[in-house]
């Protein structure tokens, strides 16, 4: 086959596919943000699995971004719950530093980021007497709270929507 041949056959078969991907809107969440101009949300976190806090605290930090992005002002709140707690001390005990040290680091630096940029965060003192955490050891950036059952009902109550996760 000779190569101007070739170049039409390109040409016919490959150009409407580009041009096809140049019609396409842009992927966003413009018809349920419309007429949005804040994006009040509250997140439970309550896993006893530390890389699943790390996934969704990155997920969320995605979020607050693309919230930004979209010119809606991200206003969120995240409430740490149950074993959760375990992954937010500066004193991890002994066996799961040593199993999980560098997941821990990962939602250390993730809360440090999410606190920068404004996201509130709040620790379950009932949590984290439960699972024997102190109190003076929590990440600086939490706030402790007495019950995070009451802080969730409390944040609803004042607007924010819960976004669940699984």
């Amino acid at each position: 086959m000779n190569l101007p041949r070739m170049l039409i056959i390109f040409t016919l078969l490959f150009v409407p596919l580009f041009t096809a991907q140049a019609d396409v809107a842009p992927i966003n969440d413009a018809a349920a943000l419309r007429g949005v101009k804040e994006g009040k949300g509250v997140f439970l976190i309550d896993f006893n699995d530390p890389k699943k806090v790390a996934f969704y605290l990155e997920i969320i930090k995605g979020s607050h971004a693309g919230l930004t992005r979209q010119r809606v002002k991200p206003d969120f709140v995240i409430v740490y719950i149950g074993p959760t707690v375990r992954f937010l001390t500066t004193a991890p005990d002994g066996e799961l530093e040593l199993e999980q040290g560098d997941t821990l680091k990962v939602i250390a630096a993730l809360v440090k980021e999410l606190h920068q940029l404004g996201v509130r965060q709040e620790i379950c003192a009932i949590a984290t007497l439960a699972f024997k955490v102190p109190n003076e050891t929590v990440l600086p950036e939490l706030s402790l709270v007495g019950d995070g059952f009451i802080s969730l009902i409390g944040w609803q109550s004042q607007g924010y929507k819960l976004v669940p996760l699984f």
